[in-house]
């Protein structure tokens, strides 16, 4: 092996199949279903508090109406992504104890599950970074971020629900900047920067968006009919109902399955290989 040679991602984090970051109904207790909390509104059909079992909830974890949930107003159900971190508390942080079979847990599994999404959604960004490229000068660092995300998923409970997640993320989102400068340089000429800008309903019909900064932009029912983000930043944007309709988003950095289910498209759509298409565009 060349010294120059970049090690081996561990199989656990390999980039190419991301399986510990894909949702695994199967090997959940419905934590999703159960431990968060939604109010009625355009998203959501009824109220449910934290730690009460959606009324669709069937005995076996399953949902009752999953296949009818955007008909009967359930979108944001469809659009929710875990990152894998559904299967993580109930297999690892319980060891396969149900909240049914140990009621008691109820109550921890509603502090752990958040913490534990937030800490599976940066491991899918760091693990896209060591994916690019382009972000090799970082590739060390990023590896010891991961490594150190990972390490804190194996906690007890309590060490969960105790962390400082905030602070973490911070951490590593210093690392996923510098990422995302050194990935957006290779579209050269002066990159559009609206990190955190109100697009809201914003006419982008075909517009150039390649290497654009679109950090935690609201984008919300936007028209990006045909618009070129190829390499463009949306970690973080609100994408809820914008028609992406024809659009390229091949090489856009840090898009998630769950902006792409909260938004609107069609087989026109290019997207990154490593998402699938929407079943509802």
């Amino acid at each position: 092996m060349s010294e120059d040679r970049e090690p081996p991602i561990p199989d656990a984090i390999d980039p190419g199949r991301r399986l510990d970051l894909t949702a695994d109904c199967g090997s959940c207790f419905g934590l999703c279903c159960v431990v968060l909390p939604f109010a009625a509104s355009a998203d959501f059909a009824i109220d449910k508090d934290a730690g009460r079992p959606c009324p669709h909830l069937r005995t076996d974890s399953r949902c009752g109406i999953h296949t009818d949930l955007r008909e009967r107003g359930f979108t944001g159900c469809t659009v929710f992504d875990c990152f894998g971190a559904g299967q993580k508390v109930s297999q690892v942080t319980f060891d396969g104890r149900d909240w049914r079979q140990a009621p008691g847990t109820v109550r921890q599994m509603t502090e752990v599950f958040p913490v534990m999404r937030q800490l599976h959604e940066l491991l899918w960004y760091l693990t896209e970074a060591l994916n690019l490229p382009p972000a090799r000068p970082v590739h060390d660092e990023l590896r010891r971020a991961l490594e150190r995300t990972e390490r804190l998923t194996r906690g007890s409970a309590r060490e969960l629900s105790e962390l400082d997640v905030a602070a973490h993320r911070g951490e590593v989102n210093t690392l996923l900047l510098r990422t995302s400068e050194l990935v957006r340089a290779g579209t050269g000429g002066r990159k559009k920067n609206r990190r955190g800008a109100d697009l809201i309903g914003a006419r982008l019909r075909k517009a150039d968006l390649r290497g654009a900064n679109l950090r935690g932009a609201y984008l919300i029912g936007a028209d990006l009919t045909g618009a070129d983000l190829r390499l463009a930043d949306l970690i973080g944007a609100d994408l809820r109902g914008a028609d992406l309709s024809g659009a390229d988003l091949t090489g856009s950095i840090f898009l998630t399955q769950a902006q792409l289910n909260a938004a609107k498209g069609d087989l026109n759509t290019r997207l990154p290989s490593a998402l699938g298409r929407p079943a509802h565009w």
